[in-house]
């Protein structure tokens, strides 16, 4: 069974590494970030399944964060716990305005906070870990993080994972280079749409023909998903 991904946004070491362990033990796949840059970046990279974002950070604040993730369609849904010193009414108000899901106040305790995260994925995302797709005889299963063909487990890279995902569940749709750039990548400054065409081919390499021919190019478009091969 895949692991749940939680990015930890937090520029004080002592309780990053702290929360960090605890999920750990919790059986999460932890992700750290220190700042904005590095928390977009680890976004982009990892499309984790939960933000936990500290309030004062350097730079851009976590209350600045939140509002971009809600703001951006790649990422509106992933769910968001603020932790923070602030424990006034209006900061509790102004951090659930922003975004957040939940609201936790330094101190805490790792328990509490791993029980916060539990509760907010099941009213969140309750059933997307048991999830199927499938097209003829291809089969992706989210829970196992895995894809077959006709019964046969063949490997994929992440990126190409997540590409097929986000194909088979947008069928029929023409997607361009720059709008599968936001969906599967994110904003990431640092990719190019070229970089859309790197995958695209590993992935029907990865595919046999008659699957392969589900991933079309549309001329001048960009590429969509059919369950009718050309």
């Amino acid at each position: 069974m895949t692991k749940t991904k939680v990015l930890i946004v937090e520029d004080e070491t002592a309780i990053r590494e702290m929360v960090a362990y605890a999920l750990m033990k919790a059986n999460f796949d932890v992700f750290e970030a220190e700042d904005a840059k590095s928390a977009y970046t680890m976004i982009a990279d990892n499309n984790p399944d939960l933000c936990i974002l500290d309030w004062m950070l350097p730079g851009q604040s976590g209350i600045e964060i939140a509002r971009r993730l809600r703001r951006e369609s790649s990422t509106q849904n992933i769910p968001i716990i603020m932790l923070t010193a602030k424990s006034s009414e209006p900061d509790r108000v102004s951090g659930l305005d922003a975004g957040a899901d939940d609201y936790i106040v330094k101190p805490f305790s790792p328990k509490e906070l791993v029980a916060r995260i539990n509760a907010l994925l099941r009213r969140t995302n309750p059933h997307s870990k048991d999830e199927i797709f499938e097209a003829g005889g291809l089969r992706l299963d989210i829970g196992n993080h895995t894809i077959s063909l006709d019964d046969k487990m063949i490997s994929l890279g992440p990126t190409e994972f997540k590409l097929l995902h986000f194909f088979m569940t947008h069928k029929n749709r023409v997607y361009s280079r720059a709008q599968l750039l936001d969906q599967v990548w994110g904003h990431n400054n640092f990719v190019e749409e070229r970089t859309v065409d790197v995958h695209i081919v590993r992935l029907r390499k990865a595919l046999d023909k008659k699957h392969a021919g589900y991933l079309q190019t549309v001329r001048g478009a960009g590429y969509r998903f059919s369950n009718q091969p050309q």
